[in-house]
C-alpha cells in the first residue's frame, strides 16, 4: 500500500469540526448501571473504554484516531453468578411470576417494552452508528426493523396460542397441549447486529415466559444503556438480567453452573462447540445457535450478468460484508468470469466511501485496526499463492477504513477459499463445469445459503435439488438474506443450529406440554368448573384478540 493510498483514505475521516452536530454524540456514554433482579445497580470497578470504527483527522499533521464515545463496566465472576442466580430465582422452577403468568399478560408487558423502547430510538440509532460505524440509514432500519420483529413475533404468539384454545378428545382421552417455557436463556448477539439479531433470540425467548441472562456483544454494547430502565419497569424483577464481562471468563462458568437450560448465541461454531461442553448435563441443553456461514454465488454462463453484478455487489459488500448472510465467495463461469470482473469493479468503483452519517454511504469504517489487518493478512496470503486484487487501490487501508478488494482467481490452500472472511474482501473464482461449483458447496463446513444467477430453467432446477440438501435457503437471481422474517432461518453443517424465523423463534424457546384426562363424567365436571372460574392459567379456552 503506498502512502497515496494512505492519505486518500485518512481524508475520508473529519477533523472534530467536521462531524455535523445533529449526528454527533452530545455526550460519551459512560454506562455504570446494570440490571440485576429488577434493580439498576451501580457499578464502580474498572471500566472498558469504547472506541468507535469513526477516526478524527488531524487538520494540521493528517494523522487520524479512533474516537473515544464511552465506556462501560468490565465485571467478573461474582457479578454474572448474581444475574445467573437472580434469572433462576425470578424462573424458581417454572413457578415464578413470569413463567405462570397468562400468555395476553407476557404481551402487555412487551408491548410496554415495546413502548420505551420506540421512545428511545433516536439514542439507540445514534449508538449503533457510532458503535459499530453502521450507516445512519441502515442503523434506523435496524431499529425499525426490530419493533417491526417484536410486533409479528406477537401477533405469531397470539395465533399459537389461539390454535390451542380448546380441548381435544382422542381416544377416550381428553387432552390440552400448549408451549411451555424451558427455563433460564443465555443471550448473546454479534457486533453486526447488535440489536437486532440479540432481539431475534431475546424477544421470544421472554415471550414464551422464560427468564434471560443477556450478554451484550463486544462492539455494541453502549446502546443497550437506554433500554435498561425500559427492561426494569416492564417486566417482573429477575425476568431480564444484564452482566456486561469478558465471554470467556464468565459465560463458561454459567454454563458448567448447569443452571442454563437455553444457549442463545449468535456466533462462531468453535466459541459454540466449547461453550456446549461446558454443561454438566449437556443432553439439557437446548441450543439456538446462528454460526458462521461463508455463503457463495454461483454465476452461470447465461446469466442476467448487469442483474448478478449489481445483487452480488450489494451481497458481498453491503455494511462492509459484515453479515452472516453476505455473498462471501463468488463462483463465475469461466466463459463470463472476465465480463462479470470488468463490470463488477466498475460498479465497486462508484460505491461511496465515507462516515456512517453522510447520505448514501456504502463502505464505512470496520469496528477496528485488527479487521483491517485480518483482511491484508488474508489478501497477501491469496497474492503469495498465485492470486491479485483485481481494483484499482483495493485492499488500502487507513486505521479502520479499508478499500474493498476483489481478489481473484481464489483457489483451495489460500485463507480466503474457505475462512469468512466477514469483511469488504471479495474472493472470486472461476469454473468450467457445473460440478465444481457444486463440489465447492459440497465440501464447505457451511451450509446456510447459496445464490444462483441463471436463466436456464433446466440447468437451475437440476442444481437446485441437491443444493437444498446442502443449505438451508436457495436464491435464485438474488443475494443471500436473512428476510422476511417470517421465512424460516437455518443453517446447516457448522452453520447454525435450530430455526429462527417469527414462529420458528417461538418454538425453540418452549416446548409442548399438555394436560389429560379420562373422558369421564367426573372429569368433564372438573375441567368445565376449572375453565368456568379460572382455576388455571394453562387449562383455559381464553380467545386472544
Amino acid at each position: 500500500m503506498t502512502n497515496d493510498h494512505h492519505a486518500r483514505l485518512a481524508r475520508y475521516f473529519p477533523t472534530v469540526d467536521e462531524i455535523p452536530p445533529e449526528h454527533g454524540l452530545a455526550a460519551p456514554v459512560h454506562q455504570r448501571g446494570y440490571l440485576i433482579g429488577g434493580k439498576i445497580l451501580e457499578w464502580d470497578g474498572p471500566c472498558k473504554t469504547v472506541r468507535s470504527p469513526v477516526c478524527t483527522r488531524d487538520a494540521t499533521t493528517g494523522d487520524v484516531s479512533q474516537v473515544e464515545i464511552g465506556s462501560y463496566p468490565l465485571m467478573g465472576e461474582v457479578q454474572s453468578d448474581a444475574a445467573l442466580d437472580a434469572a433462576v430465582a425470578a424462573y424458581d422452577n417454572g413457578r415464578g411470576q413470569w413463567p405462570t403468568m397468562t400468555v395476553a399478560g407476557r404481551i402487555a408487558c412487551m408491548q410496554t417494552f415495546v413502548k420505551g423502547m420506540v421512545e428511545r430510538r433516536q439514542a439507540i440509532v445514534n449508538l449503533l452508528m457510532w458503535e459499530i460505524g453502521k450507516s445512519l440509514a441502515d442503523s434506523r432500519k435496524e431499529f425499525d426493523r426490530t419493533i417491526e420483529y417484536i410486533q409479528a413475533t406477537i401477533e405469531a404468539l397470539k395465533d399459537l396460542e389461539n390454535d390451542h384454545s380448546r380441548f381435544m378428545v382422542v381416544e377416550g382421552t381428553i387432552g390440552q397441549v400448549r408451549r411451555t417455557p424451558l427455563g433460564v436463556v443465555l443471550c448473546m448477539g454479534p457486533y453486526n447486529y447488535p440489536l437486532n439479531e440479540t432481539f431475534c433470540t431475546l424477544i421470544p425467548a421472554l415471550l414464551m415466559g422464560n427468564t434471560v441472562v443477556l450478554k451484550p456483544p463486544q462492539y455494541g454494547t453502549l446502546l443497550f444503556e437506554p433500554l435498561l430502565e425500559v427492561f426494569r419497569d416492564a417486566f417482573p424483577p429477575g425476568v431480564v438480567n444484564t452482566i456486561h464481562a469478558p465471554g470467556e471468563l464468565v459465560v463458561p462458568r454459567m454454563l458448567a453452573s448447569g443452571k442454563i437450560s437455553v444457549l442463545a448465541l449468535i456466533g462462531s461454531s468453535r466459541v459454540a462447540d466449547h461453550l456446549k461442553k461446558q454443561h454438566p448435563k449437556s443432553h439439557r441443553l437446548r441450543a439456538v445457535l446462528g454460526l458462521d456461514a461463508k455463503n457463495a454465488a454461483i454465476v452461470l454462463p447465461d446469466a442476467d450478468l448487469d442483474l448478478a453484478v449489481k445483487e452480488c455487489l450489494l451481497g458481498a459488500l453491503s455494511f462492509n460484508g459484515q453479515r452472516c448472510t453476505a455473498l462471501k465467495m463468488l463462483i463465475v463461469h469461466s466463459s463470463v468470469v472476465d465480463a462479470f470482473l470488468e463490470r463488477f469493479t466498475a460498479e465497486l468503483a462508484r460505491l461511496k466511501m465515507g462516515m456512517p452519517w453522510e447520505a448514501g454511504v456504502h463502505i464505512t469504517p470496520l469496528p477496528g485496526p485488527h479487521r483491517t489487518a485480518y483482511m491484508t493478512e488474508a489478501i497477501e496470503d491469496a497474492v503469495a499463492k498465485g492470486a491479485r486484487v483485481v481494483n484499482e487501490g483495493g485492499g488500502a487501508f487507513c486505521s479502520t477504513l479499508f478499500d474493498p478488494a476483489v481478489v481473484y482467481p481464489v483457489r483451495e490452500g489460500m485463507k480466503l477459499y474457505r475462512e469468512e472472511q466477514f469483511g469488504p474482501v471479495v474472493p472470486v473464482m472461476s469454473f468450467d463445469a457445473v460440478d465444481e461449483a457444486l463440489d465447492y458447496v459440497i465440501t464447505s463446513d457451511h451450509g446456510q445459503q447459496v445464490s444462483v444467477f441463471g436463466t436456464d430453467a433446466a440447468q437451475i432446477g437440476a442444481l437446485v435439488d441437491p443444493l437444498v440438501n446442502q443449505v438451508c435457503r436457495v436464491n435464485l437471481n438474488c443475494q443471500c438474506q436473512r428476510g422476511p422474517d417470517v421465512f424460516p432461518f437455518a443453517g446447516r453443517k457448522d452453520s447454525a443450529e435450530g430455526t429462527l424465523s417469527v414462529s420458528d423463534a417461538l418454538r425453540a424457546f418452549s416446548i409442548r406440554s399438555m394436560v389429560a384426562a379420562k373422558l369421564t363424567e367426573p372429569n368433564k365436571a372438573l375441567l368445565n368448573t376449572i375453565v368456568r372460574e379460572h382455576q388455571s392459567k394453562f387449562i383455559n379456552t381464553d380467545f386472544i384478540f
